[in-house]
């Protein structure tokens, strides 16, 4: 990793709001994923990674992590190392969301006060949506709770999970979406810019001729 790193790169990341407390080598995620199908998994190196305190490696130790011998403690410790939104959504799409306690872990880091580990809460059901095929209606409803409540955070990088968390279930099928319009409407009413802005972008979104076509189509072809 140290012989891909390319300086030039740090820069562009911070403008997109990547500016980790780790050390960036400046590596472009498609090399990082090149690299980590070359290795395939190991979770013992994965570790090693997370451990270099480098950006990149820790993007890179989700991608070959394997999540069923990931424990809790272990998650506990890699979200706590969390400082850029883009190693959250890497790391919780590549592996956190495949762990056999990842539902009840997003309830609770709803609750936490940290940026980027409440970020992790909302990151986490979006990868849900798009994952788990087999989970109910039931249990996506089942954070609406903690959606409306998080609506009010101000913060960037949690109120942008917050909304795509909401955008997301409401395009996995027609009751979701019916069901997350709903909530949006009611978050839109909350005296909170941040609210207003989630549901606006959601309704905006979930209303799209395009998004109804998709759901149309998906429950047809069932």
């Amino acid at each position: 990793m140290e012989s891909m790193a390319n300086p030039k790169n740090v820069d562009g990341m911070a403008r997109f709001g990547i500016r980790p407390k780790t050390r960036v080598l400046g590596i472009p995620i498609p090399e990082t994923r090149k690299l980590a199908k070359q290795i395939g998994k190991n979770h013992e190196l994965s570790r090693r990674l997370w451990d270099s305190k480098i950006h990149e490696a820790r993007i890179l130790a989700g991608y070959i992590a394997e999540p069923e011998k990931i424990t809790e403690k272990q998650f506990e410790k890699w979200i706590k190392g969390f400082d850029s939104w883009d190693v959250v959504d890497q790391v919780c799409s590549a592996c956190l969301d495949k762990t056999n306690f990842v539902y009840k872990k997003i309830f609770e880091l709803a609750k936490r006060k940290e940026e980027f580990v409440k970020r992790t809460a909302f990151t986490l059901i979006c990868c849900l949506t798009m994952h788990d095929k087999e989970m109910p209606d039931t249990k996506f409803l089942k954070f609406f709770l903690i959606i409306k409540k998080a609506s009010t955070d101000e913060r960037n990088f949690v109120k942008k999970a917050v909304n795509w968390a909401l955008r997301q279930i409401g395009k996995r099928n027609k009751n979701l979406n019916k069901e997350a319009i709903k909530l949006a409407r009611e978050i839109q009413k909350i005296e909170s810019k941040s609210a207003r802005w989630i549901a606006h972008d959601a309704i905006r979104e979930l209303t799209s001729e395009n998004v109804q076509k998709r759901i149309n189509k998906r429950k047809n072809n069932r």
